[in-house]
């Protein structure tokens, strides 16, 4: 196929190094809902446009949303019938974006396989532009979200991923445990392992102070054990609590940093396992304060087995934490050798967790310092930039 030309002799790897990409990214969720493929989202938009490429975003009209500087362009899209931030995304896009924006891009890259990834397939086909998709999410682990069997909404979610993924032009995986998952389920797309990114420098400048070990409810000898996760019910919180009863040494605390559905059951637990005085809820946090925080705890444990690559590991390992996660490939992925894999179980979280006599050994922070380099956004961008560039260089849009 011929190469993509913007002018003459211009093809589309000059571009990935000297000129400008037009990208629109299509995601079913955004500001100002906090969680990870919100990151994710914002870290990559954001590397992009640090390399001078323009970024637009495609993604639901929420409350609260403020129009800030980046080019965020809103869908209509309606409350859900639960109790939920999440909104039911409608497929429209105003005819001034498809003119003045759609019509432009080079590349379209969604980041949903609902209502927005639909969408942005529908126009990367209409103007024949490639497609990427990145597979933030396992939807089957959410099947108890869903009031029909849940085994009939498992296999109704992979159909879903197989189809969609076998429509788009290249499937992005923070994993190799997720690439081999998507194999196994069929997808014969390309498929490339590019680990989202973070801010590796931000995070291994958090410093571990007493003022924030107190928010969290830790107080002098005690030994801290952090969580920060979406608290729902596929992240395995009450792991964590149910570990901590097992644990007699009332030094021993643990702080819970975010938000969710699950956090009145996990609170609940907590008091009925008299652990509530060890048990600190923070609730949400600013990013630009998670660095100390995770800096400040002992240990992060993470007991979460249905992630694709859980950025809150990445960003504890950027901070030099040590790391104890559920022992699934996913996590196995990010931790390596710089971190402790352990059973899912309760029994295991506390046994790994009494050995832990205080903060890491300067030798364990250094190894999960550079364990988190791999995650750096500018890894992430430039293997981002070869998938456009290699697809650039072998479709012809239409320009209209």
């Amino acid at each position: 196929m011929p190469k993509v030309v913007d002018g003459p002799g211009r093809s589309s790897s000059h571009w990935r190094v000297h000129g400008s990409l037009q990208v629109g990214f299509f995601t079913e969720v955004y500001r100002p809902v906090v969680n990870g493929v919100v990151e994710s989202v914002d870290a990559l938009a954001g590397g992009l446009r640090a390399r001078g490429h323009q970024v637009y975003c495609f993604a639901p009209r929420m409350p609260g949303a403020e129009n800030g500087p980046d080019a965020v362009l809103s869908m209509p899209s309606l409350p859900l019938p639960t109790n939920t931030p999440y909104r039911l995304t409608l497929p429209l896009v105003s005819r001034r974006h498809i003119n003045n924006v759609i019509k432009r891009l080079h590349l379209i890259h969604v980041h949903s396989l609902f209502v927005t990834g639909w969408t942005g397939l529908r126009y990367a086909r209409r103007y024949g532009m490639p497609i990427v998709y990145t597979y933030h999410t396992q939807l089957e682990a959410y099947a108890h979200y869903v009031p029909i069997d849940p085994n009939a909404t498992r296999f109704a979610t992979s159909q879903l991923t197989r189809t969609f993924c076998n429509l788009v032009d290249a499937v992005i995986v923070p994993t190799p445990a997720m690439a081999d998952h998507l194999r196994d389920m069929g997808i014969e797309s390309a498929i490339e392992v590019i680990p989202s990114g973070i801010d590796v420098e931000r995070f291994a400048a958090g410093r571990r102070r007493d003022d924030v070990r107190a928010a969290m409810g830790a107080r002098p000898g005690d030994r801290l054990v952090l969580l920060v996760s979406r608290l729902a019910k596929e992240k395995n919180g009450d792991v964590l609590i149910r570990a901590l009863a097992a644990i007699p040494d009332a030094q021993v605390k643990l702080a819970i940093v975010g938000d969710g559905p699950a956090r009145e059951e996990l609170e609940t637990l907590a008091l009925q396992l008299g652990v509530v005085g060890r048990v600190r809820f923070v609730g949400p946090v600013p990013r630009a304060a998670l660095p100390d925080y995770y800096a400040s705890a002992d240990v992060f444990a993470f007991p979460s087995t249905t992630e694709t690559q859980g950025l809150v590991q990445a960003e504890a390992l950027a901070a030099g934490s040590l790391v104890i996660a559920a022992d699934v490939p996913s996590n196995g992925d990010v931790v390596g050798d710089a971190g402790i894999l352990i059973d899912p179980l309760p029994s295991a979280f506390a046994a790994a967790l009494r050995a832990v006599d205080g903060p890491p050994a300067a030798s364990l922070a250094e190894r999960a310092r550079a364990r988190a380099e791999r995650f750096s956004i500018g890894r992430q961008v430039d293997r981002v930039l070869d998938v456009y560039g290699a697809l650039l260089d072998h479709r012809t849009p239409v320009r209209i």
